[in-house]
């Protein structure tokens, strides 16, 4: 059965193979973007997550398109990494308002459809930084660990209405993000890594499909690690 999808950010890197994936399983699949192109065989809608507005224009759109969102990625992300006794409090912000305050927005946008429907897969992207911490990613770190609490407590509102709410958390995934990562921090990475790589978006696309899946329906307020064991146990 096709279903109605909406990745965010999904123009690039895991997004893009997140959105290329539901493709190829038959869905309809939107993704939202703030530059650059959609992945070929997506519908684009130009949005900017730390704007309600543009994201609840964003959803209309989307809606009128391919029908009401069914399954939501909520993907879209920043870093803006600094130490914190020289980040500015903007920089902080700019961090939360963008990887935890646009996927509140992004679910405030669609969850109403999804209770109507008495069905909806609800994804949240994390990463293994937030089980970590580490120099430099106070405000990354941060925005994604509060993912956690996010899903797990949607997870109880939304459960009796047949709603998932799971996060999936990358370890080192090969993409533009860490590309100015230096050789010593990505090594460092690969020690805490018992499978010793880096992993590839669509290694964390196929975990995204699966939890959107029928299959999955009994998987709720899950943390689920793409990390070739890095984070491993929290």
């Amino acid at each position: 059965m096709s279903r109605s999808v909406l990745v965010t950010g999904g123009n690039r890197g895991i997004g893009a193979a997140i959105a290329t994936a539901f493709v190829e399983g038959g869905d309809k699949v939107a993704v939202t973007y703030r530059s650059g192109e959609p992945p070929e065989g997506v519908f684009g809608v130009r949005c900017d997550v730390t704007d309600t507005a543009s994201v609840e224009a964003a959803v209309d759109e989307v809606r009128s398109q391919q029908g009401p969102v069914e399954v939501l990625v909520a993907n879209a992300g920043i870093a803006r990494d600094a130490l914190f006794l020289g980040m500015a409090e903007q920089e902080f912000a700019d961090v939360i308002d963008t990887n935890l305050m646009g996927s509140v927005r992004a679910v405030k946008a669609v969850v109403t459809d999804m209770v109507r429907a008495r069905w909806g897969r609800i994804i949240l992207v994390g990463s293994t930084t937030a089980f970590w911490g580490g120099a430099g990613v106070t405000n990354y770190a941060s925005s994604k660990s509060a993912l956690v609490g996010l899903a797990r407590s949607l997870a109880w509102e939304l459960g009796p209405r047949k709603i998932t709410v799971n996060v999936v958390y990358p370890g080192l995934i090969e993409t533009e993000m860490i590309s100015s990562m230096s050789a010593k921090s990505r090594e460092h990475v690969l020690a805490n890594t018992p499978l010793k790589r880096v992993g590839t978006p669509q290694e964390v696309a196929t975990a995204v499909r699966f939890l959107a899946d029928d299959g999955a329906g009994y998987i709720t307020g899950a943390l689920v690690p793409v990390s070739g064991g890095n984070g491993m146990g929290h």
